[in-house]
């Protein structure tokens, strides 16, 4: 089945299908390669341009399923729009929708960071940014007990990277629900099946109110999502003036 499946995947999602496969390898194989690679915040000492174009081919190597899911994404969604698009057409979506994605977070991130920034005093500015990404390197949360969640929040804007495809994934879901919008997804966690565009909209709506309620302990870059989202229909919406609708 599964060499059925490989085989009749297109050639670009193939080809990225394993250039993710092999640099989760890596990032297993070569110490340190995931702190070069993943995408810090604009204001940390770690930030690299070049991570706008590694960070998504990284994944967490806490276990497999943030890599299956997007590569399970990729090969079911991005099969049938590079067989509508062509080759050429479907990678610059891709990769227009990950690096819009990619700059939208750290758009967010920057703009929150600034509004932390201007509750503190210099000395406590000046510690955090000292201190803690000797913190981070050592996985202790930096808190001070003065300075309690706020600091917490700071900390977590110039130290966090991100890393995957999901918000490239989530450009081809947009891309999906706007050319195949009555298709229906059978999905494992709902039992009953969903028109493709009553996903795709409700998935971004449950993103949006997840990035604006911006919990700390929620390690998800929501406003990722929506970038690639939001540059996939854009996207779309230009190369589809006359609309068609294939399901």
């Amino acid at each position: 089945m599964l060499q059925n499946l490989f085989r009749n995947m297109s050639p670009v999602v193939k080809n990225l299908l394993i250039l993710n496969v092999l640099f989760f390898v890596a990032q297993f194989a070569v110490p340190g390669i995931m702190t070069k690679l993943e995408l810090y915040p604009i204001a940390s000492e770690e930030f690299k341009p070049w991570q706008l174009a590694t960070h998504f081919f990284m994944h967490s190597t806490t276990g497999f399923m943030h890599i299956f899911f997007n590569m399970f994404a990729l090969v079911m969604f991005g099969t049938q729009l590079e067989r509508v698009w062509g080759p050429k057409k479907f990678l610059i979506y891709y990769l227009a929708t990950a690096f819009g994605a990619a700059l939208l977070h750290l758009l967010v991130g920057y703009l929150r960071l600034k509004n932390f920034e201007s509750g503190l005093s210099p000395a406590e500015l000046n510690q955090i940014l000292t201190e803690g990404f000797e913190h981070l390197r050592n996985s202790k949360n930096y808190v001070d007990p003065l300075m309690g969640q706020l600091n917490l929040s700071l900390f977590l804007l110039y130290n966090t990277p991100v890393i995957g495809a999901s918000g490239a994934v989530f450009g081809l879901l947009a891309a999906y629900g706007y050319l195949f919008p009555n298709t229906e997804l059978y999905l494992m966690f709902i039992p009953v099946p969903v028109k493709a565009k009553y996903f795709v909209i409700g998935y971004a709506a449950i993103e949006l109110f997840s990035g604006i309620s911006n919990n700390p302990n929620d390690n998800v870059a929501h406003f990722a999502h929506l970038g690639g989202a939001l540059v996939g229909i854009v996207m779309v919406i230009i190369w589809q003036r006359q609309k068609n609708q294939f399901f």
